[in-house]
């Protein structure tokens, strides 16, 4: 890429204001952290949470930059210097453009919502490949890309890494959580997608989005993204997803709809109590599937890969197989069991998914219910009372714990929820403020036929040491139930 087509290119879709007397310079790289630049490369200056990125411009001089982009007004001597009015836009249109629009030669499925993102991505994931469909999946938990699998730090990647993956790629079929942080920050920019699904929306995120409007404004932008012939998928019992069809009815995009009524495309109901088993409506046609994963929210997740596989090309009958055989995903409903007692490791944080995932529980006919949870430091704390309450009206005993501080004081999260408990919370609740004895405590009163429910953390790792010297839920439930005595056992 040379430095004339980088002008018209930001040209093309922002305004840029900057000299072109430096038309032959050559650009070998892209970077936005300077201690990443190269000789020849493009530095961009992004204004970020932690630092601004103009701060670096002369450590990136000295790497070798040999152009720079950012938002500042500017004067640099010898080398070029872009300004544009959205730093972030331009890295993203720069970096489609360095890989050559990747997305154009992709089948490219973008999933968008409050919850159900990753579940339904793995079912979309193992459904495809039951049908000899290879898949890269791009998400929360990892990125897999033509087998191999690599771990991920955000739930979509920035550009730059996003363009590099989906340059490398030789699957079929890409699959790709979209958060509203990717898409509020550009990270998707220049991407263009052939499905784009909607799984729902839910109280999230109201410390980034001023407003459930603002948060839904963003999410609805990956629509605005779809190929010419591209296609929706929208889940239309929520409240949301009917505005958003009406929306994409207006602009003529073909669009498909989930949910429990007879207005929706591909309908659902539950065969039984427990909600493990489902029947699928396709048309004149059914499908009865036994699934792994109890709860009315799986169901919807399963009906969102149904018809998306059917988009694809999977015949419906191999869809409606692959859907029976999937047997689940870390963190997300991950039931592990010793002794009669299942304890449940899940990802829910916010008070739509504690909900569900604890309404799941009762279905599958639990005895005592105890819910352990906490809320991770510097976020959204409005969405804590309401789930405080929910758990206190579903468990029969519930613990807070903590979660990850992110630099807020221990001390100051433990107030936080003694204040909350002493609010909100009601006579079958208490407090251990550490993760690792709260479950341990759960683990140790537990008697066969009891669920110990554990949301917030799902697979990922503690960012902090407790009292087990363990990385995980996961972990420490493990090790709890390799080394304690559940009442009612025989020693």
């Amino acid at each position: 890429m040379d430095f004339n087509t980088i002008v018209k290119e930001l040209a093309k879709e922002m305004k840029t204001f900057t000299e072109t007397k430096y038309r032959d310079i050559q650009i070998k790289g892209i970077a936005y952290d300077s201690r990443k630049v190269r000789e020849g490369y493009l530095f961009i200056a992004i204004k970020g949470v932690q630092a601004d990125g103009h701060r670096f411009i002369d450590e990136a001089i000295r790497q070798g930059a040999t152009v720079i982009i950012g938002e500042n007004d500017i004067s640099l001597a010898d080398i070029p210097y872009i300004k544009v009015e959205n730093a972030r836009r331009a890295l993203a249109i720069l970096s489609d453009r360095f890989y050559h629009s990747p997305s154009m030669n992709k089948f490219i499925i973008g999933i968008t919502g409050t919850n159900g993102k990753t579940t339904t991505s793995y079912l979309l994931k193992h459904v495809l490949e039951q049908a000899d469909v290879s898949c890269t999946m791009i998400g929360s938990i990892q990125n897999s890309v033509n087998g191999k699998v690599y771990p991920s730090m955000n739930t979509t990647p920035g550009p730059l890494e996003l363009n590099q993956l989906l340059y490398e790629s030789r699957d079929e079929v890409v699959i790709m959580e979209v958060s509203s942080h990717a898409l509020k920050q550009c990270r998707v920019d220049g991407i263009l997608f052939d499905v784009a699904l909607f799984t729902n929306l839910s109280h999230d995120h109201l410390d980034y989005h001023a407003s459930m409007e603002e948060y839904f404004n963003v999410k609805k932008l990956l629509f605005d993204k779809l190929k010419t012939d591209g296609k929706a998928v929208v889940n239309s019992d929520d409240s949301y997803g009917e505005q958003l069809l009406e929306i994409l009815f207006e602009k003529g995009v073909a669009s498909f709809t989930v949910g429990k009524t007879k207005r929706s495309d591909i309908r659902f109901t539950s065969l039984n109590e427990s909600q493990q088993r489902m029947k699928l409506y396709d048309g004149g046609n059914f499908f009865e599937v036994d699934t792994k994963m109890p709860g009315t929210h799986n169901f919807y997740n399963m009906a969102m890969a149904y018809i998306t596989a059917k988009i694809v090309g999977v015949p419906p009958e191999t869809i409606a197989a692959a859907l029976a055989s999937f047997t689940g995903l870390p963190g997300r409903f991950q039931q592990i069991k010793s002794g009669g007692v299942t304890c449940v490791i899940d990802y829910a944080h916010t008070p739509d998914a504690v909900f569900h995932c604890l309404q799941a529980v009762r279905q599958a006919g639990a005895g005592r219910l105890n819910h352990i949870f906490g809320w991770r430091g510097g976020r959204d704390e409005t969405k804590r009372s309401e789930m405080l309450s929910i758990s206190a009206e579903i468990s029969d005993n519930y613990t807070l714990t903590l979660d990850d501080l992110n630099g807020v004081a221990q001390e100051k999260m433990i107030s936080d929820l003694n204040k909350l408990q002493s609010e909100y919370g009601m006579s079958n609740g208490t407090i251990i403020p550490d993760r690792t004895i709260a479950i341990m405590n759960a683990i140790e009163h537990a008697a066969p036929g009891d669920w110990i429910v554990i949301t917030g953390k799902g697979n990922e790792e503690y960012q902090q040491n407790f009292y087990l010297d363990s990385k995980s839920d996961e972990e420490t439930v493990t090790y709890c139930f390799n080394n304690l005595v559940i009442e009612g056992e025989e020693e």
